[in-house]
């Protein structure tokens, strides 16, 4: 972790309009004066009064008792905070990636979230504002990523008893495919659309976040893709059927199923394993044609081959709610298809006359600064090594920019911070995963 020095506890380091001073679970890291004495820092990086000399200075700011710092999420592979960036006073979001280098398969799932999380630029993609200055790299064993405080995410609005309009859906799902779309003009993968990971604001901004399995679209069909990915109620029938190769369409089909679940205020496929989650789709969708299946393995499809066959239902979708218009009910049958290769693109269901209101509100963009991002998985055959890898990008980012911070120890919300883990931190599977 990257803990001040105990001999040296933590000063108050910061501006005197910056409340906080020792409260906070983040703080600018300790400088050495080469004159003796100690650096007080303001947000530009510019040398300061120390705290003591501020306090006696006249007009000086009265200090305001910060909000308290707290969890306000556990996900797969990382715990986030909210806490108070010292540097300005602003309410950030501090996301913890315990345990990150016990096996190759968690240090490089986590480099690659971590650059991605850097190099996205857009308005409905979340994106690192900072990352916590690392400590030397034999003490480095966790990661701190600080990002932009959102409000809440889709799951708690969709299951809240606040209403939602048309034009709440529509401009929910007009952010989501335009985040994807420039998530896919990267030719980026982000495996794990759903509504926990589809964070709001009051003012119906939508951000994509978690890119814990996230990864760049892999050209070679022969080379074997992960099928551990997509919680189970949004994941694509070609994963389901055991597909050894994907690709962006696994995305579209989630944004299907959230789609669903905002016009009806349910999950729409909520099966109990996934070959009942599959069994609900052919439910839905009727039985697949022999050539969806070419991709299935040998046991999916003769699970779908052997059952009654079962015709399309497509008409029940208008039940879902009285805002399930034919507008609606057409673009979320084209998200909704078995087949991949016929399931519409972010790019075309931006152009639906469902979404035309959206459209007139906001301009979509093609990705121009992550072309070049690799997957990160050629040679890289060794924890040490990625761990000197992900230590150096740290540095990098940090070159330049804002006054550093680490972790405050003597902060009140320091023991429960470090006790909070993620969901899968100790278990990850050193399966490889691509």
């Amino acid at each position: 972790m990257a803990f001040q020095d105990p001999n040296h506890p933590l000063q108050a380091q910061l501006c005197s309009n910056v409340f906080g001073a020792l409260t906070g679970l983040i703080q600018p890291p300790l400088a050495a004066g080469l004159g003796g004495g100690q650096k007080y820092y303001c947000n530009n990086g510019v040398q300061i009064a120390s705290p003591q000399q501020q306090q006696a200075a006249p007009g000086s700011a009265v200090m305001v008792e910060p909000e308290p710092d707290r969890p306000i999420g556990y996900g797969a592979f990382g715990v986030v905070w909210s806490v108070t960036d010292p540097r300005d006073g602003s309410r950030v979001a501090l996301k913890k990636m315990p345990n990150v280098f016990q096996n190759l398969v968690s240090c490089k799932r986590v480099f690659r979230e971590l650059r991605m999380l850097c190099y996205f630029k857009h308005d409905n993609v979340l994106s690192a504002l900072d990352i916590l200055q690392p400590p030397q790299i034999d003490c480095f064993e966790e990661i701190y990523v600080i990002t932009e405080l959102m409000q809440s995410d889709l799951h708690k609005v969709i299951v809240s008893p606040q209403p939602l309009s048309a034009d709440h859906i529509k401009v929910f799902l007009y952010q989501i495919l335009r985040g994807l779309k420039y998530l896919h003009s990267a030719g980026v993968l982000h495996r794990d659309i759903k509504p926990g990971n589809l964070l709001v604001n009051s003012n119906c901004v939508l951000k994509i976040c978690d890119f814990g399995l996230a990864r760049v679209e892999e050209p070679d069909e022969s080379q074997h893709m992960t099928q551990e990915v997509v919680t189970q109620y949004y994941r694509a029938p070609e994963i389901l059927m055991g597909t050894r190769h994907y690709g962006r369409p696994i995305d579209i089909w989630s944004v299907g199923c959230i789609f669903a679940e905002l016009l009806g205020r349910r999950i729409l496929f909520q099966a109990q394993s996934p070959i009942q989650q599959l069994d609900l789709i052919t439910d839905l969708l009727g039985t697949p044609p022999a050539a969806a299946l070419h991709s299935a393995c040998e046991g999916a499809r003769a699970h779908i081959l052997r059952g009654n066959h079962k015709p399309p239902s497509l008409s029940v979708l208008y039940m879902l709610s009285g805002e399930a218009t034919h507008e609606a009910v057409h673009l979320l049958c084209r998200m909704l298809v078995f087949d991949p290769a016929k399931r519409i693109s972010a790019k075309d269901a931006l152009s639906h006359p469902y979404l035309d209101e959206g459209r007139l509100r906001y301009h979509t963009c093609m990705c121009t600064c992550c072309f070049s991002v690799s997957s990160g998985r050629k040679n890289l055959t060794s924890v040490w090594q990625v761990k000197e890898l992900v230590h150096r990008f740290i540095l990098d980012q940090q070159r330049g920019k804002r006054v550093p911070l680490c972790i405050n120890p003597q902060s009140a919300a320091f023991k429960t911070f470090i006790r909070s883990t993620a969901w899968h931190s100790s278990k990850v599977s050193k399966k490889e995963e691509r």
